[in-house]
């Protein structure tokens, strides 16, 4: 039903009866109402429902779900069956800060908008041992009603590129590499000393970062046969 539908439900028409029963489905399980209209207190009561919860009927997509207030009326008259359900506050986590969500179910595509999650990380479902963790796609929808609170996280997607140190082929497993790492690679070890200086320069890289140099704290994104140029001096 679209949204232009549902606002012609909420008319000051008086309620017929009907002599047929009109269904409706609230939270899942079906009801039935002689008259042609219902409003959200007569649902509410209908099906034992506390008056303070907040009541929605469904659309369909793209339009969001329409608040019912208590007085408003909702003409159960039209040929689909409508859908009543209870909005509840569900939580959960993104890499360990809290959320909460107004539906029942969240696919992995909403996670990573909530989550300010980079589009090539992926996303996963904490589960407890020993089963492992749950990969969470874009597509993937997640039950948030389930007993207890989800709790969700991003790492980088595992990659394997050979990248060009010093002129040796390297192994490595990520998107990203720091000067600190390139200096390892270099030279098996870092030494984090006053006197020790060292140098870092790349080129060959991908769009992000296609050439340039690297001090420590940095960081660039590497790709396949990517060089860098790395130096050591001990001052001391």
């Amino acid at each position: 039903m679209s949204n232009d539908n549902f606002q012609n439900k909420q008319t000051g028409h008086d309620n017929e009866h009907h002599d047929h029963v009109l269904p409706l489905n609230i939270e899942g399980k079906e009801f039935e109402w002689h008259l042609q209209f219902i409003t959200g207190a007569e649902i509410k009561k209908l099906a034992g429902l506390s008056p303070e919860v907040d009541l929605y009927l469904t659309v369909e997509d793209p339009w969001d779900d329409e608040p019912v207030g208590d007085d408003t009326k909702v003409d159960l008259g039209r040929p689909e069956i409508e859908h009543f359900l209870v909005k509840k506050k569900q939580n959960f986590t993104i890499n360990k800060k809290p959320f909460d969500w107004d539906k029942q179910y969240i696919t992995g595509k909403q996670i990573r908008k909530l989550g300010l999650i980079d589009p090539d990380d992926e996303i996963f479902l904490e589960i407890m041992e020993p089963q492992k963790d749950e990969l969470i796609t874009d597509e993937t929808k997640v039950d948030l009603a389930r007993p207890g609170v989800e709790h969700f996280f991003s790492k980088e997607a595992a990659v394997e590129v050979a990248i060009i140190v010093n002129g040796s082929p390297k192994k490595w497993e990520k998107k990203k590499i720091t000067f600190v790492e390139v200096i390892i690679l270099a030279y098996s070890n870092y030494i984090d000393k006053p006197t020790m200086v060292y140098t870092v320069a790349y080129e060959d890289g991908p769009k992000q970062n296609p050439e340039g140099s690297m001090t420590k704290g940095t960081v660039v994104f590497v790709r396949n046969k990517m060089i860098f140029h790395a130096t050591a001096t001990d001052k001391s």
